[in-house]
């Protein structure tokens, strides 16, 4: 029997579908059985044609519905009804053929009617009860009886017997499929749950992205002013002519550049600058650029980049992927000034960025929280807002992130990113 798919999704259809998939096996494999056992080792002569018909359609039936759930995204409460009404003409049509409304076994139709009730909704429950009532007077007319051996000298003990296995089968047939049932209905809440908390935090980002843009308007103005300032100072003569205030002109200098540059990068990111094409590059090219920015803000030295990612992939640069990157290179170098290192790899269709410091790690409530706004350890108001932002800006591309601590002391955070999420195609100019 093979195994259903991860459930990703709250789809309880789907799951449902698998679940009756499952007991019709178990149904096919107990049917078989039976009838080996009444006909082989009992002496009872049955009418094996048309009882072998029943467990051979229901294995049709489930072979032709497993590659329906692989192709569809959910299945419909019309679907769950006529697979549970196929499970009732199937059991009407074996109790026919072996003694009608006498064989003990006739007591299964309550299993089905308790699975419709948990299943669909309220019409198709009634539905189903419905067919399982007129599918026992129907067998109660005229059924094909049982030729019991003579050594079978009392028939009622017998049905005793058989009344018992069929309280057994139903009994545990329940609890199996009520305890998958609260599993399903758990997954769907927890998947609900997992839906609400990302409209959140999607609600959350756009929010940050208005305030985010409205700073950046307002801090264009006075770093334009500073510009100039810093542009005349250097051309006045009585300044140029010390050394190490003209050096600490020009940090400033590009200090203020960069500061423009982020504050371009806010805007462009918000979509309110125009005109400007995506950056065609390559993931070497893309890192390099990443540490080469950091290196040059930093004291020199203090990041050991490693590349180990192989043949180089030409990609799509993405501003955002860049910047919430290059904070966590930020963050690493808060907490280990002396070292930080970083690792680019390539795990099959991935590309991996591993960063990695000397700090004091992270702390166990920060681990299980990893991702959520305003969880720091910097103990600064509006903290945390750096890893939230990785985790959703990897999360648009498929991607993820996960926070760990380093044996040797330290902290670790490894970027996981699709490759087909950023890869430029051969078509693209």
């Amino acid at each position: 029997m093979s195994a259903p798919p991860p459930v990703a999704d709250a789809d309880a259809g789907r799951c449902n579908m698998w679940l009756l998939i499952q007991l019709r096996w178990i149904a096919v494999g107990g049917q078989l059985m039976t009838i080996v056992v009444v006909n082989f080792a009992m002496g009872v002569r049955l009418p094996l044609a048309p009882l072998l018909l029943a467990p051979l359609l229901l294995t049709a039936l489930n072979l032709a519905s497993v590659p329906l759930l692989h192709r569809r995204a959910a299945i419909t409460n019309t679907e769950l009804t006529a697979a549970l009404l196929a499970d009732v003409a199937t059991l009407a049509w074996q109790l026919h053929f072996s003694g009608g409304i006498a064989n003990p076994f006739a007591s299964l139709f309550v299993l089905q009617i308790v699975i419709g009730a948990m299943l669909l909704r309220p019409w198709s429950s009634w539905a189903i009860a419905g067919a399982a009532g007129v599918a026992l007077a129907l067998i109660a007319i005229a059924p094909v009886p049982l030729a019991l051996p003579p050594r079978f000298d009392h028939p009622f003990k017998l049905y005793l017997i058989g009344s018992l296995i069929c309280f057994a089968l139903i009994a545990i047939l329940l609890v199996l499929f009520v305890t998958r049932i609260s599993r399903n209905l758990s997954d769907r809440d927890a998947a609900l749950a997992s839906a609400r908390q990302r409209a959140a935090e999607e609600d959350h980002i756009v929010r940050m992205g208005l305030l985010a843009s409205g700073a950046a308007h307002e801090l264009g103005t006075p770093l334009s002013s500073l510009s100039v300032i810093l542009g005349d100072w250097q051309r006045m003569p009585a300044l140029a002519r010390d050394p190490d205030l003209a050096e600490d002109i020009a940090e400033m200098q590009a200090a203020v550049a960069r500061c423009k540059a982020i504050v371009g990068g806010i805007l462009l990111s918000a979509g309110e600058a125009r005109g400007i094409a995506p950056e065609f590059t390559t993931v070497r090219r893309f890192v390099d650029a990443i540490v080469a920015e950091w290196r040059a803000s930093r004291l020199p030295g203090t990041l050991d980049y490693v590349d180990g990612f192989g043949a180089d992939v030409p990609i799509v640069s993405d501003l955002a992927l860049r910047q919430v990157i290059g904070t966590v290179i930020d963050n690493a170098a808060d907490v280990s000034p002396d070292w930080v290192g970083v690792t680019c790899r390539r795990e099959r269709d991935e590309l991996v960025i591993e960063v990695a410091d000397r700090g004091p790690g992270f702390a166990p409530e920060m681990l299980a929280t990893f991702g959520q706004p305003y969880r720091s350890t910097k103990g600064r108001p509006g903290g945390g807002l750096g890893l939230f932002l990785l985790v959703n800006v990897l999360r648009k591309f498929g991607g993820r992130a996960a926070a760990s601590n380093r044996p040797g002391g330290g902290a670790l955070v490894q970027i996981n990113l699709p490759l087909a999420a950023i890869a430029r195609s051969e078509a693209t100019p």
